[in-house]
């Protein structure tokens, strides 16, 4: 994995364990880099605009605006309101679905059975994230699945398949607003999204040196 540039400040730099979820503001300007450390673990995320909550992620204003069905280097994160919040500037694994969503007691339910309708789940870890920023589950919007493999066929159905991220793959974005990041680190078992065993992912958060 490429260091983080020599003359840059690290504003935060944290390791985010399996199942858990965490939440920090990149500042304009700011990039942060979501490794995944071990391989093959989905990256559940959401943006807001840090000035107004309101604004917030829009997978279907970003697939448009790209004219694609993954996120990867060049992409650019378009809120609610179409505006750009964040540019995909750097990614080694190459595939991050948009269109899957997060997993929920509910949703397991329905696909594995009522055995796991107790299981910890993505919807979860983000009302409990979102409510430190006094956000509800009426603020829980699609999301974006960092290294989740979600192959579309040509009928428009898709399923959660073994990811393809190795150790150490990366994706980097840089800020084009304040913005509140709220991170599910996954935590289903039932499907391949995580290899069935989720492990722990690395965030940093830095500021590019000037001229």
């Amino acid at each position: 994995m490429p260091s983080i540039p020599a003359n840059a400040r690290i504003v935060l730099d944290c390791e985010i364990a399996a199942t858990t979820p965490w939440s920090a503001i990149v500042r304009k300007g700011q990039s942060i880099r979501i490794v995944d450390s071990h391989g093959q673990q989905a990256v559940d995320t959401l943006f807001y605009c840090a000035d107004d909550l309101q604004e917030r992620y829009s997978g279907q204003d970003t697939l448009r605006a790209q004219g694609a069905a993954y996120i990867s280097t060049g992409s650019a994160i378009i809120s609610n309101e179409g505006r750009i919040m964040l540019r995909v500037v750097a990614d080694t694994c190459g595939l991050h679905d948009t269109s899957a969503g997060a997993c929920s007691c509910e949703s397991n339910t329905v696909r594995f059975g009522h055995a796991t309708k107790y299981l910890h789940a993505c919807r979860e870890n983000f009302l409990i994230e979102a409510a430190r920023h006094g956000l509800s589950k009426r603020d829980i919007v699609p999301n974006l699945n960092f290294f989740m493999n979600v192959p579309i066929d040509p009928s428009g159905n898709f399923t959660v398949v073994d990811g393809v991220s190795r150790p150490g793959d990366y994706v980097e974005l840089t800020a084009e607003m304040d913005v509140l990041c709220l991170i599910s680190n996954c935590p289903q078992i039932n499907n391949p999204c995580n290899g069935f065993f989720p492990t722990p992912i690395q965030v940093v958060i830095y500021q590019a040196a000037e001229g």
